[in-house]
């Protein structure tokens, strides 16, 4: 396993980490395969878990935290989130002082853990003030209960209002940033890579194969598996259009070139930058985790890089009059 430290922080995660997303526990047989991803994570290296309160009610929570009791705390790097709905009371959700503090307990318990290494806000809160937000959470710092903290899916205007509060009222900083990032969504590109390292805040993103839509299992002109993500969740068949599907024909035939698959290409090339610390990946099954290891070893050259370049007719945003 190789590995990255956060940003300008000295944590070190894996440059690989197993998220819970998409965690099945509807059976027992499918509870027992997760149980064993997360084993042969550990086994192979990775470090990083992560989860939120609102997956699965928090029973996502709650099997990560009994499936890692066997190992070693001061081995993990375990995360958690806060914002989405947990409840129904009109503060079962948000991100208010109430709400974070209230969740915070509710997930160390879960988890069966003292503290989370990160913690992170699952998306923006229009309806709190981000002082009472940052407030919150750098208190947690300052309590133990969190030693990092971050965000997930804020916009780069957001990040840079957040800073300024940080900075005006001297509170710990955000250290780690969760955005979508793979090779069909590369918005982070354009700002929000930038003023990162600008603060030295780690990046870790999430779904880094577009919901399996670089995982090669969906192909133009062929039915859709049976039992694969796409027969039951809208995300990624909505994803699966004609247009998107042509460049995956051509994605496969890059990757073939450099004889590997279409998922290992796909998370080596996430990896290529060195601002991003770790890549949240999910696995149903050990085999598909086997599968994702191989991207460490992945050098992509540059020619393939500008073939990608090429394939989406990608340029980083830049206005210019005149």
């Amino acid at each position: 396993m190789k590995y990255r430290n956060l940003g300008q922080y000295g944590l070190k995660v894996s440059e690989l980490a197993l998220g819970s997303w998409m965690t099945n526990l509807a059976t027992a047989e499918q509870q027992d395969l997760a149980a064993q991803s997360i084993k042969v994570a550990f086994e192979n290296g990775i470090n990083f878990f992560d989860c939120a309160d609102a997956y699965s009610g928090g029973e996502a929570e709650k099997f990560l935290g009994q499936s890692l009791k066997q190992f070693p705390r001061q081995e993990l790097v375990l995360s958690s989130k806060v914002y989405f709905p947990v409840g129904c009371g009109i503060n079962d959700r948000g991100l208010s002082r109430k709400h974070i503090f209230e969740q915070i307990e509710q997930s160390l318990k879960n988890i069966q853990t003292d503290y989370l290494d990160l913690y992170f806000c699952h998306r923006f809160d229009e309806t709190t003030p981000l002082s009472e937000t940052l407030k919150a959470l750098s208190d947690l710092v300052d309590a133990g209960k969190i030693l990092y903290y971050g965000v997930s899916e804020w916009t780069p205007v957001q990040l840079l209002e957040a800073e300024l509060i940080i900075q005006r009222d001297r509170l710990n900083p955000i250290s780690v940033v969760q955005p979508q990032y793979n090779i069909f969504d590369r918005y982070i590109e354009h700002e929000l890579m930038d003023v990162c390292g600008q603060f030295g805040i780690g990046i870790v993103p999430f779904s880094p194969l577009s919901q399996g839509l670089l995982t090669g299992k969906y192909r133009q002109g062929q039915e859709i598996p049976a039992g694969s993500r796409a027969t039951y969740q809208s995300q990624i068949r909505d994803l699966l259009t004609t247009a998107n599907l042509d460049k995956v024909e051509a994605l496969i035939k890059i990757a073939g070139e450099l004889n590997t698959d279409l998922a290992t290409f796909s998370l080596a090339w996430a990896l290529r930058d060195q601002r991003i610390t770790s890549l949240i990946t999910g696995a149903s099954k050990p085999v598909q985790l086997e599968k994702n290891l191989r991207a460490l070893e992945l050098e992509i050259p540059q020619t393939a890089l500008t073939e990608v370049d090429q394939l989406f007719g990608f340029k980083k945003f830049k206005r210019q009059i005149g």
